[in-house]
C-alpha cells in the first residue's frame, strides 16, 4: 500500500495528494528526487514498483524478506539498498514490537518499504520538509531523516528495558526468587534488540566515509552516529547485567532449595526417631496381644499385669536408649593432628 509519494525539488515539495507510480517515475527525469513510501506491499505491487524505477530484481527479493540485522548493499546501477530495524516498546504487553525499513536510494528518487507496525515514518518526513536546506542536497537527506528517528526511537525502549530490569534485579538482590522465565525472555529481547542496534554502527560508519554523502549532512550523520553509539552501549551494558541476574537468581534458587531440604531432614530425623522409640514398644504390645495360655494363666490380676506391662514397656526404651548412647560414645573422634618433624 503507498502511504504517500512525492516529487522533491529545490527543497520544496512540488505537488499535494497522490501521485501514482507512473507519474511519481516521470518526475524522477524532472529534477529533484521522488519520495514514495510503501507499507507492507504485496509480491504484485513491489513488481509494478520495481518496473517503474528500474530496481533490481536481487534487491526487491531482499526487501521482501524480514532480516534480523541492518545491512547495506550497493548495485551495478547505483541503487543503494539500506536495511534498518525498528523498535518500539509496548507498556500493556512489557514487550518489544520491531519492524523493518528497506529503503532503496539513488540520486532520483527514494523508496521506502515498511514492514512491522513499528516502522512509521510520518514524523521524519514532515521533519524533513520543516528543513528546505536539507533536502536541497539531496535524497540523502531523507537517509537522515529517516536514520534520526529511528536511532531517537531506541531510547524508550532502552529507557523500558532498564525499568524491567530495576524491577528483576529488586527482586534477586532482595533475597527472593524471581521468575526465572521472565529473566530469560528479558535477555532475550536485550539480545535481539542488540543485532538490531549493533550492525548498524557499520552502516553509519559507511556514510561518514568522504565521497559517500554531501558535506553538508555530514555533521548531522554524526550527531546519528553518536546517539547510536550511547545506545549500543547501554544495550550491551543491559545484556551483562541480565546475564549477572540470571546467575544471582539460581544462586538464590539453591539456597531455598537447600533451605527446604535442611526442613525435610530435620522432619525426617524426628520422625525416625520416634519411630524407632516405637518399633519395640509396638513388637512388645503385640507379643502380649497374642493370648497364649501362659500369659492369660501367669496374669490373674491387675499387679500382675501392672509389673508386666511396665517391664515390656519400660525396658526396651531404657535398652534403646542405653545402646543409642554408647553408639555416640562409639563414634571416631577426629584424627590428632600430625606433629612437625625435627629439620
Amino acid at each position: 500500500m503507498i502511504v504517500d509519494c512525492a516529487h522533491y525539488r529545490d527543497g520544496r515539495r512540488q505537488q499535494e495528494g497522490p501521485m501514482s507510480l507512473e507519474r511519481a517515475a516521470a518526475c524522477c527525469e524532472q529534477g529533484g528526487f521522488v519520495w514514495l513510501g510503501i507499507f507492507e506491499p504485496g509480491p504484485e505491487e513491489m513488481d509494478n514498483v520495481r518496473q517503474s524505477f528500474g530496481l533490481h530484481e536481487l534487491a526487491v527479493e531482499d526487501a521482501r524478506t524480514f532480516h534480523l540485522r541492518p545491512k547495506a548493499e550497493q548495485y551495478e546501477d547505483g541503487t543503494e539498498l539500506i536495511i534498518l530495524r525498528t523498535a518500539r516498546y509496548d507498556d500493556e504487553r512489557e514487550e518489544i514490537d520491531t519492524g523493518e525499513i528497506s529503503i532503496f536510494l539513488s540520486e532520483r528518487f527514494v523508496i521506502t518499504v515498511r514492514q512491522g507496525i513499528a516502522s512509521e515514518l510520518h514524523g521524519a518526513r514532515s521533519r524533513l520538509e520543516r528543513r528546505p536546506e536539507l533536502l536541497r542536497t539531496g535524497s540523502a537527506s531523507t537517509l537522515w531523516a529517516i536514520l534520526d528517528q529511528v536511532v531517537d526511537s531506541y531510547a524508550p525502549v532502552v529507557a523500558e528495558l532498564d525499568r524491567d530490569i530495576e524491577q528483576i534485579e529488586a527482586t534477586v538482590f532482595s533475597g527472593a526468587v524471581a521468575p526465572t522465565e521472565r529473566i530469560y525472555f528479558l535477555r532475550r529481547e536485550a539480545t535481539d534488540f542488540y543485532r538490531a542496534v549493533h550492525p548498524l554502527l557499520a552502516v553509519l560508519a559507511r556514510l561518514l566515509k568522504p565521497g559517500s554523502a554531501p558535506a553538508e549532512l555530514l555533521p548531522y550523520f554524526h550527531n546519528v552516529h553518536d546517539h547510536l553509539l550511547l545506545v549500543n552501549e547501554e544495550v550491551a551494558a543491559q545484556r551483562d547485567l541480565l546475564a549477572t541476574v540470571l546467575e544471582a537468581n539460581i544462586a538464590v534458587i539453591s539456597v531455598e532449595q537447600n533451605k527446604i531440604n535442611l526442613r525435610q531432614s530435620a522432619t525426617m530425623e524426628r520422625l525416625t526417631i520416634v519411630a524407632t522409640v516405637f518399633l519395640p514398644l509396638s513388637f512388645v504390645v503385640g507379643f502380649f496381644g497374642q493370648n497364649f495360655p501362659w500369659l492369660v494363666e501367669h496374669i490373674s490380676g491387675f499387679p500382675a499385669f501392672l509389673v508386666l506391662t511396665a517391664l515390656g514397656l519400660v525396658l526396651p526404651c531404657l535398652a534403646l536408649f542405653l545402646w543409642l548412647r554408647r553408639r555416640r560414645g562409639a563414634s571416631p573422634s577426629p584424627l590428632p593432628q600430625q606433629g612437625r618433624g625435627r629439620r
